[in-house]
């Protein structure tokens, strides 16, 4: 980072994420299960080959938040599946947005999709990947529902540098987080996927800190301790190939 450069994050939002700031701040921080999903999508979104129309996968998609916004902002088919927030309570949240000939809750396993090969035009995973996404044998089955070239990307909480154990302050399940390149290697060894983009989100762990002081969470020692400077949030897109 530029030492003359002062991290100005309602500037940096504005500018870096024009369609998520044009939404309810209120709405997202009631409807939060991490930092603002609606910035990570947009950011995904950014590297990827997006038409109307659409019929895309919302894998681990919390309480649809980032599939609600597939669907207003890109005008996409969204099947929103998660394991932790039942389809019922998701689909109060999309027929308030006015989207349930849209968007699509499903309550399922993400290891145990019911969905046919091949349907899916893309694929998305929004801070969820990490959770399910480690085991080498996870991708190559989950492409299965992927049609053949379609595109397939993920934000994920993870790191700068691997670490060969967890700091004290850092909660357990930051064991299945990992670097950009430990993921990109991690697609690529299974020889289904070409690799088309595998970076950092800029200002990840200052971004990650401003959204805690929106929400106001305080016991966040894991991120504003020292070894929190390891933290950020990561994109990878690939495109089917096998």
């Amino acid at each position: 980072m530029n030492p003359a450069f002062t991290f100005q994050p309602e500037h940096f939002i504005e500018a870096h994420f024009p369609r998520a700031s044009t939404y309810d701040l209120a709405w997202v921080i009631a409807n939060e299960m991490g930092p603002n999903v609606l910035w990570l999508t947009e950011f995904l979104c950014e590297v990827m080959e997006l038409r109307p129309g659409m019929r895309v996968l919302d894998l681990g998609c919390g309480k649809a938040l980032s599939s609600i916004f597939l669907a207003r902002e890109f005008e996409f088919q969204v099947w929103a599946v998660d394991l932790w927030v039942t389809a019922t309570e998701n689909a109060q949240r999309i027929r308030s947005a006015h989207l349930d000939d849209r968007v699509f809750p499903i309550h399922a396993d993400a290891r145990w999709l019911p969905f046919a090969e091949e349907f899916f035009d893309a694929i998305i995973s929004i801070d969820a990947f990490e959770y399910f996404g480690t085991d080498v044998h996870f991708l190559p089955g989950l492409l299965k529902l992927l049609k053949p070239h379609g595109q397939i990307g993920i934000v994920n909480a993870g790191l700068r540098y691997e670490v060969e154990q967890l700091p004290d302050e850092w909660p357990d399940d930051f064991c299945a987080f990992h670097t950009v390149e430990w993921w990109r290697r991690h697609w690529a060894v299974t020889r289904c996927v070409a690799v088309e983009t595998a970076d950092d989100l800029p200002h990840g762990r200052e971004l990650w800190l401003h959204w805690h002081q929106l929400t106001g969470v305080t016991d966040d020692a894991y991120l504003t301790s020292p070894a929190g400077e390891n933290l950020t949030f990561h994109r990878l897109v690939a495109r089917r190939i096998r």
